[in-house]
């Protein structure tokens, strides 16, 4: 009898899967986390249907479990909502730093907000951990800081490396 044996290639979600063009913003102003989060969750409810409240609600929560502020200048906010179909992400290049309550105690001026339904399970966790290692990379970070509108920096957010081996 002979064996045969198949390869399963699983690729990594990639961040044009959940982010739009319309959901990147340069140069948004806040003054503090919860400005930053009152503007996240009013361009959410604006893409999801979602009230604004309930999802500012949501984050808040999130960040009394532990601060979403992953150091480096970069937060990354998100929260489960019940009805939403699909991952929904919004990307705000701030136009000044903003204390977040980092683990670095940095202030950030880089938040990527992620909406995700409340069951998405695994895809939550692969859009999350897909973010956070685009984010790690100083490339892509020096990148971002350096572009100056909508356009360039949704295509460095965008931009498909190829898959490393792990």
């Amino acid at each position: 009898m002979q064996t045969s044996f198949c390869i399963l290639y699983i690729y990594d979600m990639e961040i044009f899967n959940f982010l739009q063009p319309t959901s990147v913003y340069i140069d948004a102003k806040a003054s503090s986390k919860k400005q930053i989060l009152q503007y996240l969750s009013s361009e959410a409810s604006k893409v999801t249907k979602i009230d604004q409240r309930e999802i500012f609600d949501a984050l808040l929560e999130r960040e009394r479990l532990g601060s979403t502020g992953v150091g480096k200048g970069i937060a990354i906010p998100h929260a489960k909502f019940k009805g939403l179909t699909d991952i929904v992400g919004i990307f705000l290049k701030l136009d000044n730093e903003v204390d977040f309550d980092s683990i670095d105690d940095k202030p950030v001026d880089l938040v990527f907000l992620l909406i995700v339904p409340e069951n998405a399970g695994a895809d939550h966790l692969k859009a999350l951990a897909r973010i956070s290692r685009f984010m790690r990379d100083a490339t892509n970070v020096s990148g971002i800081r350096g572009a100056d509108n909508v356009d360039s920096l949704y295509a460095i957010l965008t931009k498909t490396k190829n898959i490393d081996a792990a």
